[in-house]
Formats: structure tokens, sequence, C-alpha cells
């Protein structure tokens, strides 16, 4: 049998869920497909799927495989569409991640605009601050904010600087003073960010490392913006998410003769010879909107 039409059989019972869904998506009669995916298992030596009378799921190695035949079957239709020099118009499941409090604030517009643009490409937008594996999870485009990609499987592609800033309510200021200094952080009560690690070492420049402390920490920096703003505490945060109360004087900069060192958003995908068209046309759009120096 030929293998890339038993990946494509595969994709569309994996895809919908069932035979019956992805024969009449295919065109193909149930035993065919049947056919076409026992013998793409025997190839493999591995079972994709695991079948009973009421249900259909994907074994381990077969969500492993299905992400990578995505991949195949995607850079398979753009070299044929490429080949007979037809436009390509990019199309399909476009699974992308970001970090929640940054997706929050500047992604759902960015994506409407990308969707009017190109409306043949689903969108699906999943927000979290962990680590995920992209192969594994199936996704495609990972935004991540860091000083430097640890993942040295993927290719980072840097969008926009993220400068990071030390503020504080005005009525924490009033009350208990303001730091001159970094090491004058020792004196006060500062907001603690867990998912930056070590979370109680906040550094001014390569050789100015200050060890804070504070009766409140979380791994999510709206709530810590939140307990800024009653007064609980200093907090250190990027611009994109205390930008807003700066600017309103909700919160105060304070430490601007020690800047802190910058982060940058990057764009990481796996490395391919040939990407997709839709996460490439989704990567010079976001290229494109974040040019500008962020605010």
């Amino acid at each position: 049998m030929d293998l890339v039409n038993a990946m494509r059989v595969f994709h569309a019972v994996a895809d919908s869920g069932s035979f019956t869904a992805a024969t009449e998506r295919l065109q193909l009669s149930r035993g065919m497909a049947t056919k076409y995916v026992n013998w793409l298992e025997r190839h493999l030596g591995t079972r994709l799927l695991q079948r009973t009378t009421r249900r259909l799921a994907l074994t381990e190695a077969g969500r492993d495989y299905l992400a990578r035949v995505e991949v195949i079957l995607a850079q398979i239709d753009e070299a044929e569409a490429v080949a007979s020099q037809t436009s390509v118009e990019p199309t399909g499941t476009l699974r992308l991640n970001a970090p929640l409090a940054f997706g929050l604030r500047h992604l759902g517009s960015l994506i409407a605009k990308f969707r009017r643009r190109y409306p043949k490409v689903t969108v699906e937008l999943e927000l979290t601050d962990r680590r995920i594996d992209m192969l594994a999870e199936g996704v495609d485009l990972a935004l991540r904010i860091s000083d430097a990609p640890a993942d040295s499987t993927l290719v980072a592609r840097p969008l926009a600087p993220i400068r990071i800033v030390v503020c504080a309510s005005p009525g924490y200021l009033a009350e208990h003073g303001t730091p001159a200094t970094p090491e004058g952080l020792v004196r006060h009560e500062c907001l603690l960010y867990t998912l930056s690690q070590p979370a109680d070492r906040w550094t001014f420049g390569p050789e100015r490392t200050v060890t804070v402390k504070g009766g409140f920490s979380a791994n999510n920096g709206d709530v810590l913006l939140d307990a800024a703003r009653l007064g609980l505490g200093i907090i250190r945060q990027p611009t994109f998410l205390v930008g807003d109360d700066l600017a309103s004087g909700r919160l105060v900069e304070i430490l601007t003769d020690y800047p802190l060192p910058s982060l940058q958003l990057y764009a990481l995908y796996p490395h391919r010879q040939h990407l997709p068209r839709k996460v490439r046309v989704l990567l010079e759009f976001l290229e494109a909107a974040f040019a500008a120096a962020p605010p």
C-alpha cells in the first residue's frame, strides 16, 4: 500500500474520531480505510489506535505519530501546489501556544485581524505559562518570553523586546518610603513571581543581584499586579503587564537609574527545512505587528 495515502487515512480517522466520519470525508469505503490503518500499524510495528465497539482513542505512539504526520502532509500539499505553480492559500488548523498574561492583552485582536486576512486558517490558541513539548502536544508555533531560549531543538525567532520594571503604588511608597538603590529593597515587602526562578533574587546587572523577601508570591503576574495596586508591596514585572497602571499613576516606577536586564519575545517552532504555509504567514504577520518599538 502507499505510505502517504495510509498517513492521510490515519490522519482523517484520528482527526474526526471515527472511521465512519473519515470515510465520508475521504470518499472511501470503511473496509478500505480499515485496511490502510491496519497496514500502517504493521508497517510501523506499533498500535496507533485503540478500538472498541463504542470508542476510538489514540495510543501514546499514535499521538506522537499524528503530530509528525500533520507536518509531513502539510509539506506534501504545499510542495504539490508550488510545483504546479498555483497560488497557495494557507489552510488548515494552526495550534498556537502563548503566555497567559501576554496573550490576554495582545493576542485577541491580533488573531482576529489574522483570521480576517486568512479566513481558511483555523487558529486554536492555548494560553499557559507551563513549559510544553511542542511536538508531543501538536503545537505549530509557541510564543515565549525569555532571556535566551533553552531548547536547542527549536528555532527561536525574536519578535519584540520585553522591558522589565520595578514599581509600587503611591500609597505603599508614601507609607514605607522609596528605596534609593536596589540594595534598599531588602527592607521592603516584595511581591514574588514564582515562575521566575529563583523568585527572590532580583538582578539589576551582570554583577548586581539582590535577595528580596515578601509574604506573597504567585505564579501569575495579574494576581501580583492586583496586590501591588492595593499597596501590598513592590512588584517586578514587564511593561506590557504594568504599562497602563504606570501611565494612569496607579503604580510608580522606581529605581529607574538601575534598569533590569531586558527579555525577548520569541516565536518558537521545530527545525524544518520548509515551514507549512499557515505557520509561515502567521510568523510574518506577528513580525509585522511587533515591528514597532513596544510601548
